[in-house]
């Protein structure tokens, strides 16, 4: 990926070098309009990392100690750690173990009178089911924050995600389908208000050199990362057909593996493909036999939030979340990459079915 737009990258990096401006300047502009484009919504405000992405969503709209936020049972610890961060309290909803993603059928069991919004998290790319969680969220007066940080590229029933919910934080770590050179994030919203609040939030709460109105953070998107994510983003597109290419042909080699699962997407949702993630009760011995044929694979990811030392507070054992714990133990993610080609797949595919079918 990186040795196809070497030449744009490096000149784009010169451009910021020799400007001589590397906080908060005109490629941060630049980027935060062509982001919103992109993604169909009015603001966008770039920020260090995903995970500060969400912790200053979550602040800006007054979430907080004695809140709780419904989060999914099966994801990346920081979308758990961003409701910590502000003094609320996660509440993991288990999900549809078709998709692995938040399944909005268990919302309604998972609220009490302390709850205040819903962080649905469109795990590996694929899109939550996000129409029938904002009639939740609204029927019940709840805010609703988005973790796009696996799915820029991915809509759903036509409408990018990301432009959901009251507030979106994404991620632009070095592996994402739209990733830095280094830590950057983002929040997008349609709400210009919030916006221009988050936007004091990230710069030690001010508007105005040496003014400060809010208690603020440093969380700033640098204009080399900004310079950076401008050219990945004319190719993100194309990436993103390239990706879902490639699982067309996972899905075609690999149907009909007895024991198998492959990833399935809810009706109207159309995936960025971050990840291709298969299910198996075989998956270790499924990961090793790969990697002795030279076929990396990961696991995203082996042990869920709950199970997690930073979480043993909230008294959940063993068994309390069984379908988030099952997808933890069988889950295994294949290689996917922009680049990669058809004969790989059917490498990697064959490797596959020589496992099962010996």
């Amino acid at each position: 990926m990186h040795a196809a737009i070497r030449d744009e990258v490096l000149e784009a990096m010169c451009r910021v070098y020799d400007s001589q401006w590397y906080i908060l300047g005109p490629e941060v502009v630049h980027f935060e309009q062509a982001y919103s484009d992109f993604n169909q919504v009015k603001h966008t405000v770039g920020v260090g990392n995903g995970l500060e992405a969400l912790a200053l969503a979550l602040r800006a709209l007054s979430i907080g100690p004695g809140d709780e936020v419904l989060v999914p049972s099966n994801t990346y610890i920081a979308t758990w750690l961003a409701v910590s961060q502000v003094g609320a309290t996660p509440v993991p909803v288990e999900p549809d173990p078709a998709t692995s993603n938040l399944d909005p059928t268990r919302i309604k069991a998972a609220l009490t009178p302390r709850t205040r919004a819903i962080m649905p998290v469109h795990l590996y790319g694929q899109p939550c089911r996000m129409p029938e969680i904002m009639v939740l969220a609204r029927q019940h007066g709840l805010l609703v924050v988005e973790d796009n940080a696996q799915a820029q590229g991915a809509s759903f029933n036509g409408q990018p995600t990301g432009g959901f919910g009251d507030a979106s934080g994404t991620s632009f770590y070095p592996t994402k389908n739209l990733g830095s050179l280094g830590d950057a994030g983002a929040i997008t919203t349609n709400n210009a208000d919030l916006a221009e609040y988050i936007k004091l939030l990230r710069n030690y709460g001010s508007g105005q050199k040496n003014h400060h109105t809010l208690l603020g953070y440093n969380s700033r998107l640098d204009e080399l990362q900004a310079a950076v994510l401008q050219v990945k983003l004319r190719h993100l597109a194309a990436w993103t057909s390239q990706r879902r290419q490639l699982a067309a042909w996972y899905t075609e080699q690999l149907t009909g593996l007895s024991g198998l699962q492959l990833p399935a997407l809810a009706a109207g949702a159309e995936s960025a493909w971050h990840l291709y993630v298969v299910h198996t009760a075989r998956r270790d011995a499924l990961q090793q036999q790969l990697a002795a044929q030279g076929i990396g694979t990961l696991v995203h990811y082996p042990v869920p939030p709950h199970r997690q030392p930073a979480y043993a507070h909230l008294g959940l054992p063993a068994g309390a979340l069984p379908i988030a714990e099952e997808l933890a133990a069988t889950s295994l993610s294949l290689p996917l990459w922009p680049g990669m080609t058809e004969a790989t797949v059917v490498t990697v595919a064959q490797a596959i079915r020589r496992f099962y079918e010996r």
